[in-house]
């Protein structure tokens, strides 16, 4: 399926596989051409859109948060990009028929994905769930909203939902662990369904773990949306890339999912087999022995066995005290044409 048509009908709440983002954040290490390379990469694999982040100096960390000595400062200035990258970036996985989005840290980054470069959707990170002046200029834009839950309470999901709802978004939620990465025992991937029974919207995974089965177990559990960290080498020095999936991985790990998703299903509850495999399978009444005609019909004359093209186990006390209007040869099925009261 299309993957603008895919993420479209996940923000309507509708049924369709899941939606994968392969997280490049700051793993391009402020190269354009390394960001090239992986968003090649992330399109070879599977994924469904690449997703950077708008981070820089001056939108996020204050002044006074560095240390002296800290090298803090110049990491950060490495690894950002400016507007004209995300032009540059945008445009190339636009030719490459891959979708591209961004995490916005001000309003003025909300501004530039909209109405610059069109995202299909804004992602919110965990750190600005609270963010509530954040969250409602994003509001105004219209655009579909990914929400990430990481390092929230109910109540702060809560208001940002309310919000949202209010604003009559299309969005969907993130269950999140913000640890990088994060212990199994703390995954507590059981959350995706209550988010989604509390709030009645579309739940994803937002994955920082190391490894591709937490995300399997999430689509097990019905994550419709996927995101997961991305680079074209673990060993890159950097932030993210040790607990990034590669190429190998997110290919593996989408083909799975994709898989896992088919087997999946749905929940109503009627038989899918063939009415011909059914029959052959299912066992009928036959005549446990020779019967003459006459015979009157017990439990301690009959047999249960295939085909069950006959009179099934469930229907044939009912029938109990009837007699034969013929002879039957051991084994025969006993069917209602031969049975009188």
């Amino acid at each position: 399926m299309d993957s603008k048509k895919k993420i479209s009908l996940i923000f309507k709440d509708k049924k369709t596989e899941p939606f994968f983002i392969a997280e490049i954040g700051a793993n391009h290490n402020g190269s354009i051409e390394l960001a090239k390379k992986q968003i090649l990469l992330a399109k070879k694999s599977g994924a469904d859109c690449v997703k950077f982040q708008n981070f820089s100096i001056s939108n996020l960390f204050s002044e006074k948060f560095y240390p002296k000595g800290s090298n803090i400062h110049k990491q950060i200035k490495k690894y950002s990009l400016n507007y004209d990258n995300f032009v540059e970036l945008y445009v190339f996985s636009r030719k490459n028929n891959i979708l591209f989005s961004s995490t916005p840290f001000s309003e003025d980054d909300v501004d530039f994905l909209v109405k610059k470069i069109d995202v299909p959707f804004i992602k919110v990170a965990s750190m600005d769930l609270n963010n509530t002046f954040l969250i409602e200029y994003i509001s105004k834009s219209k655009k579909p909203i990914i929400l990430s839950t990481g390092l929230s309470s109910y109540k702060e999901i809560s208001n940002s939902v309310e919000i949202l709802k209010k604003k009559n978004c299309n969005f969907a939620l993130l269950h999140c662990i913000s640890e990088y990465p994060p212990k199994n025992k703390d995954l507590n991937l059981n959350r995706i369904n209550k988010l989604k029974n509390l709030f009645k919207v579309p739940v994803g995974f937002s994955d920082h773990s190391i490894g591709i089965i937490p995300s399997l177990t999430a689509v097990s559990v019905g994550a419709c949306i996927i995101e997961k960290h991305f680079t074209s080498n673990k060993n890159l020095s950097g932030w993210d890339h040790n607990i990034s999936a590669d190429y190998k991985d997110l290919k593996e790990l989408i083909y799975i999912s994709k898989k896992i998703y088919i087997s999946l299903g749905n929940s109503e509850i009627k038989p899918i087999e063939s009415i011909k495999k059914i029959k052959s399978f299912r066992r009928s009444v036959v005549a446990k022995f020779p019967l003459k005609k006459g015979t009157v019909l017990t439990k301690n004359n009959i047999a249960f066995k295939r085909p069950g093209n006959g009179i099934s186990p469930d229907k044939i006390k009912s029938f109990f005290g009837y007699k034969l209007n013929k002879k039957l040869s051991f084994d025969e099925l006993i069917l209602r044409r031969h049975l009188i009261k």
